[in-house]
């Protein structure tokens, strides 16, 4: 089983694959999709037809894209972000800025506190000294400056890091039909 930081660290490079490329790492697909072991057929077991592993390959990737979809469309929803990200912000005053950006971080926080738990990965004020223990899982902190040595080293905390430990998204729609808007079009109707 894949440790919860290493699966943390795993969505967000899916999700943030997924929405740049449209595509989930290599490196990432093969660990995360179990394809089902061939049982060789004996004496005792009666003998099917093998299926294909690549639907079962697809489908599991289709679904973590779905799911990257969801995340962008709760966000879209409850903060606009996908407006704000497209739109062109440098002919705005840094006042009007400022008070949109306000209220998007609001209500993004908003969204991300109801259906993703988060904590530091490190507990710690930044800018205080810690100490990197041997053992840790190396996804869950980067280290830069001058690294030279074995852990345990001592550093800086530049950056307390976020590892999710809940996640609740609402189930997806059965329908395949719809999974992939992010937000629909709002047509008025006179």
């Amino acid at each position: 089983m894949i440790g919860l930081s290493k699966r943390i660290s795993y969505a967000f490079r899916c999700f943030l694959s997924i929405v740049s490329s449209g595509e989930v790492p290599e490196d990432i697909a093969p660990e995360v999709v179990k394809i089902p072991e061939r049982v060789p057929p004996t004496l005792e077991q009666p003998q099917l037809h093998e299926v294909p592993a690549e639907p079962i390959v697809a489908r599991a990737l289709e679904d973590s894209t779905d799911r990257a979809v969801q995340v962008l469309a709760l966000l879209q929803r409850e903060g606009r972000l996908i407006d704000f990200f497209g739109e062109d912000i440098s002919t705005y005053k840094d006042a009007q800025i400022g008070a949109a950006v306000r209220e998007l971080h609001a209500n993004c926080r908003k969204a991300l506190d109801q259906y993703v738990k988060l904590e530091p990965v490190i507990d710690g004020e930044e800018d205080s000294s810690v100490t990197v223990e041997a053992g840790i899982e190396p996804a869950a902190i980067k280290l830069i400056g001058n690294v030279t040595g074995q852990l345990p080293l001592r550093g800086i905390l530049r950056h307390r890091g976020w590892r999710v430990t809940e996640v609740k998204l609402p189930p997806l729609s059965t329908q395949e039909a719809g999974r992939s808007i992010v937000a629909p079009a709002e047509v008025e109707v006179s």
